[in-house]
């Protein structure tokens, strides 16, 4: 199950589970089809979030629709 979704700067996408192992069939680039799959598939408790520097500090999303 979807846990977290983070999109970082150059919009490349990871998705975890809830036991912290990627989900190869969500991962690559932030495009149409792929954002529309997370966020079809996405629990409402899944956490989505951006990485806004090169340290990795992520920003949470609040709206999933704006990720």
């Amino acid at each position: 199950m979807i846990k977290l979704i983070i999109r970082t700067s150059n919009n490349m996408v990871l998705v975890f589970d809830d036991e912290g192992e990627q989900i190869p069939e969500y991962q690559g680039y932030h495009n149409g089809p792929l954002k529309n799959k997370i966020v079809q598939d996405a629990p409402a408790d899944a956490i989505f979030g951006h990485t806004i520097n090169s340290r990795g500090e992520t920003h949470l999303v609040r709206d999933r629709e704006m990720w």
